[in-house]
């Protein structure tokens, strides 16, 4: 039988490695508080935007929410009133204007929360697509989010120094913006390099007490969805069918959430959670918990998604060979 103390380094190990991640996890965890601060949410007149826009008005935010459509931004505020009894201030601008996005910003007041929840999605291969589509995606999706970050960040910065309080930057991507897929070759694109932005710019604003979120959601029944589906090329749907989707007001009771904890990664559900471990890479983790399970899951997520590959990669085949055959 083995000596107790001959066993101790063996149950000692699984301690001692969870105290290294624990110490090694960046930035360090904090809460963002909601309540009394001022939280601006673009595309905040429906689905995603409308949903956290009630619920931050609900846990006593000051709301402010931004979107193209006037009469759409006052229906949103009819609504907003009518579930929270709260009013929130709305404002008309397109986020592709860096003018008007400052302007609007500057009219709303020093932002605790910054949530960019604008964006915009049409599926085709790149072939058939027009460039004045793809340019509209990229300038919506990614520009739109500098043009907003570019605008509330001064007076974020101040605002922290004021308050003695974190501040958050939320910025809403996509499973696209984390695995490539048949006929999202722009939109990936464009949520992609979303990705890269946040990396850069948590490492710029962390001394400000900033914290940068970046929100996963599957496929969501908002508005445009049925419109975005109904334009998908067959192989995305077979492809892309296997996703499951969510309702707007989950989305946004995890996109809140994981704002509050200030996590890096907000995965939305089970299968973006996987996704999420997949895709760590050399992202920022303020959880020891979370970063051990990237760290034990990698290899074996590795796999998952070799076979995901391959299944993917077997269906664009069978479906060539059988319009061949047709």
């Amino acid at each position: 039988m083995a000596s107790p103390l001959l066993l101790l380094p063996v149950l000692m190990a699984p301690v001692v490695f969870a105290a290294v991640l624990a110490f090694l996890v960046r930035p360090r965890p904090v809460r963002v508080p909601i309540k009394g601060r001022h939280v601006f949410i673009t595309g905040g007149s429906s689905g995603i935007g409308l949903a956290l826009a009630r619920l931050a008005a609900a846990e006593g935010a000051h709301v402010s929410i931004l979107a193209r459509r006037a009469a759409q931004l006052q229906e949103a505020r009819d609504a907003i009133r009518l579930a929270t009894g709260v009013d929130v201030a709305i404002f008309s601008a397109d986020v592709r204007d860096a003018d008007a996005v400052a302007k609007a910003v500057e009219a709303a007041g020093p932002v605790d929360v910054l949530v960019c929840n604008h964006g915009v999605f049409t599926p085709q291969e790149l072939e058939k697509q027009d460039l004045e589509e793809v340019r509209f995606m990229v300038e919506v999706n990614l520009m739109g989010t500098f043009n907003l970050i570019k605008a509330a960040l001064p007076t974020m910065k101040q605002r922290t120094k004021v308050t003695g309080l974190p501040a958050s930057i939320a910025i809403m991507s996509s499973q696209a913006g984390q695995v490539g897929v048949y006929g999202y070759t722009a939109y990936s694109a464009s949520k992609f390099a979303l990705r890269g932005l946040a990396e850069a710019l948590q490492h710029e604003v962390i001394a400000d007490d900033i914290h940068v979120s970046m929100i996963f959601p599957p496929d969501t029944e908002t508005p445009g969805f049925a419109e975005e589906h109904r334009r998908r090329p067959d192989l995305t749907n077979i492809i892309a069918g296997s996703s499951g989707g969510m309702k707007a007001d989950d989305v946004a009771k995890k996109a809140l959430d994981g704002i509050k904890s200030s996590r890096f990664i907000v995965p939305c559900n089970f299968e973006g959670t996987m996704l999420s471990i997949a895709t760590a890479g050399l992202s920022p983790q303020s959880s020891f918990l979370t970063a051990l399970a990237e760290v034990l899951g990698a290899g074996f997520m590795r796999f998952m998604g070799l076979c995901f590959q391959w299944n993917w990669f077997s269906s664009i085949e069978n479906w060539h060979s059988k319009k061949k055959g047709l």
